[in-house]
């Protein structure tokens, strides 16, 4: 089936805008963490299109210390780092967490843009040192898993992937991120910016598409990797779901 790639024409994604915007380095994590108390406050605050009560947790001193201490697991620099899944499932639940973090300290805020420096700064106790969210993606995560990275990482803005409410596990990672793939492409057009015309086979993707995708042959390799997920089987009611924020 022919299909036409819609490249929409805005400015790259939150994403792209702050990749690289200083040097960044590798964290250490320790093997074996426990994410139990992450995933425990994501099904108390997240709803079913990923969707963050921030009021009530701001309000709640309880689970904003249970988020602190669930990230003080990574404050110390490991003596023998995680890897492979480990330290992938790890990485993913410590930006998210982060970032969460983030918006709760300065709660209320309209946007994450508003805020000063919030995936450049190195502000944050990760492996006995100051690390930035850009550490924990581009300068670990991203040389770990590559473009499958960016559907489970939550920049807390609107073209972002929907956070889940559940926490990432080693063994249960690569069904995880497939999960997290297809509850963000079956996010409404006007939440993802995506775009399906079944009766013309047109379709427009997120631009963070564009960005985390190698250049070359760059159309082919969106639509192998969609494709994949039987985008292109589903009617459009059914792929875009009713979740809308």
């Amino acid at each position: 089936m022919k299909v036409k790639l819609l490249l929409a024409m805005i400015s790259l994604s939150i994403l792209a805008s702050s990749t690289f915007a200083s040097e960044v380095e590798a964290v250490p994590l320790p093997p074996n963490v426990s994410h139990q108390a992450w995933e425990t406050l994501l099904k108390k605050y997240v709803n079913d299109c990923g969707l963050v009560a921030y009021g009530f947790w701001k309000k709640n001193q309880t689970d904003l210390s249970a988020l602190d201490s669930y990230l003080k697991q990574f404050a110390e620099k490991p003596q023998t780092p995680a890897g492979g899944n480990d330290a992938a499932a790890s990485l993913i639940n410590l930006y998210n967490a982060t970032t969460i973090r983030w918006i709760l300290t300065n709660y209320p805020v309209e946007s994450i843009m508003g805020l000063k420096d919030s995936f450049e700064a190195k502000r944050h106790d990760i492996g006995g040192r100051k690390a930035s969210l850009d550490d924990i993606e581009h300068g670990t995560l991203r040389p770990l898993l590559g473009y499958r990275a960016h559907a489970v990482l939550v920049c807390a803005a609107r073209s972002c992937p929907p956070l889940q409410r559940f926490a990432y596990t080693p063994s249960q990672l690569d069904a995880q991120i497939d999960s997290a793939y297809r509850a963000w492409l079956a996010q409404r057009p006007e939440r993802s910016q995506q775009r399906l015309r079944p009766e013309t086979n047109d379709l427009g993707l997120n631009p963070q598409f564009h960005a985390v995708l190698e250049v070359d042959e760059l159309s082919n390799q969106i639509l192998k990797f969609i494709s994949s997920f039987g985008f292109f089987e589903s009617t459009y009611h059914a792929l875009f779901g009713t979740c809308a924020r």
